[in-house]
């Protein structure tokens, strides 16, 4: 059973729970039902009222439903309180959203980085866990077997926390020295980000060949890859696939995958890909932005790549849709729709940020000034005179200041540096 709460009347909550059931279907549950509630305000024992409870509990008995999914964060008070009167157990969004992350982790990384966020969610619900056995002796001020055992296990939660936080600062260190390297030897990142399962994979891997993992479900993908993309001209630069983003993430899960959003929070320019025909589009457009900003990653040069244009509809009004969103593309990664023109737009950024365009003047001796940018970069204009070489090329800026400086050095005629236009 799925149970919603809208705020005064303010939430979107058919839309909520249509996305809560999408994660329970991803954590392998069959939903039978859905209970909702408008509220002033959360009511702080049940979260739904006492009323609203009783309600579920006949409901979950009559559909013999053994789980009911709260699509907000629970206290442990409140989860507590609603499993002693519901007779089932209760998770919420959160808890939720941490078992599928649990499921889909493969890589030491992830699994490291799931189970800090479920240990850090878990430490303060210890107690709700040894409830049982709290009972079974002693009262307000005694010590009985549960609460023996609760301590215990706080203890062990606490020190395996800061063990996973260890092991995770070694990780984000090599991370941050990786990054670092690609920053020394010039190499421009693209990272593909947005809400999740809107088809970033399915993206990357039509751009890369990279033959990511892809899967028609929530969290596909959990850590991060990179590949190398081929711009037009032949130029090279590295596309990431990151973790994809969703309404209410938990703040355990951002600060646990720290090490794998530091992809995005250093990449030179960012792919913000959204579904194109996805009826909240707006809304998760805005969540992607904000969760952008939580992650210290805002104002980064960003294109907004509005994909699955094949799943719109064929009398779809697309010259009013490029009217709303002006700098958009609308691609499709599954037909190839637009994917040219958004290489385009990822190498003009390139060519904006890095690119610069040589003038050359040189003695005939220079022939490997000519082989060195024919290997580094793009030969715009070559002619050969009986006496010099005319070269126009376009080069990483700090390819073209080589140049320049042994040119100057060996004599080999003159050389100056002028921004790429357009």
């Amino acid at each position: 059973m799925l149970v919603g709460v809208a705020l005064n009347g303010t939430d979107d909550l058919q839309e909520s729970l249509a996305e809560l059931a999408a994660l329970a279907d991803t954590a392998g549950s069959e939903v039978v039902g859905t209970v909702t509630q408008v509220r002033r305000e959360i009511d702080p024992a049940y979260f739904i009222g006492r009323g609203k409870a009783e309600e579920l509990a006949r409901l979950c008995a009559e559909v013999r439903a053994d789980l009911v999914i709260v699509d907000h964060e629970l206290s442990p008070a409140q989860a507590r309180n609603l499993e002693n009167l519901l007779g089932v157990r209760v998770v919420d969004r959160t808890e939720l959203i941490l078992d599928i992350f649990a499921k889909r982790a493969r890589t030491k990384q992830a699994m490291l980085q799931v189970e800090l966020a479920q240990l850090q969610y878990q430490l303060p619900r210890l107690r709700r866990m040894w409830q049982h056995l709290s009972r079974l002796g002693g009262g307000i001020g005694t010590r009985g077997p549960g609460e023996t055992q609760l301590e215990v296990d706080q203890r062990r939660a606490k020190k395996r926390i800061a063990e996973l936080q260890r092991q995770l600062q070694e990780i984000q260190r090599q991370t941050s020295a990786r990054v670092q390297t690609r920053k020394e030897r010039n190499l421009f990142t693209v990272a593909l980000v947005g809400y999740t399962n809107v088809g970033k994979s399915t993206l990357m891997n039509a751009l890369t060949k990279a033959q990511v993992f892809v899967e028609d479900r929530l969290f596909a993908t959990l850590d991060a890859t990179t590949r190398v993309l081929v711009l037009p001209d032949g130029h090279k630069v590295l596309l990431t696939d990151t973790i994809g983003f969703i309404r209410n993430l938990p703040p355990h899960l951002i600060a646990s995958f720290h090490a794998t959003l530091e992809e995005v929070r250093t990449a030179d320019l960012l792919l913000h890909v959204a579904d194109a025909s996805h009826p909240a589009l707006d809304e998760r457009i805005a969540v992607v932005e904000r969760t952008l900003q939580e992650i210290g990653a805002s104002g980064k040069p960003t294109i907004l790549v509005l994909n699955k244009a094949d799943q719109l509809p064929p009398d779809w009004d697309r010259q009013r849709f490029k009217r709303r969103y002006p700098n958009a593309l609308l691609v499709s990664a599954l037909t190839g729709e637009g994917l040219d023109e958004l290489k385009e737009r990822i190498y003009a950024e390139y060519a904006r940020q890095r690119l610069v365009r040589l003038h050359a003047q040189l003695t005939l001796q220079a022939q490997e000034v000519v082989a060195f940018a024919f290997r580094h970069g793009t030969v715009r204009r070559l002619e050969y005179h009986e006496t010099a070489i005319v070269l126009e090329a376009e080069l990483e800026r700090h390819l073209a200041e080589r140049v320049q400086k042994q040119v100057a050095e060996r004599g080999w005629g003159n050389a100056t540096i002028t921004p790429v236009q357009g």
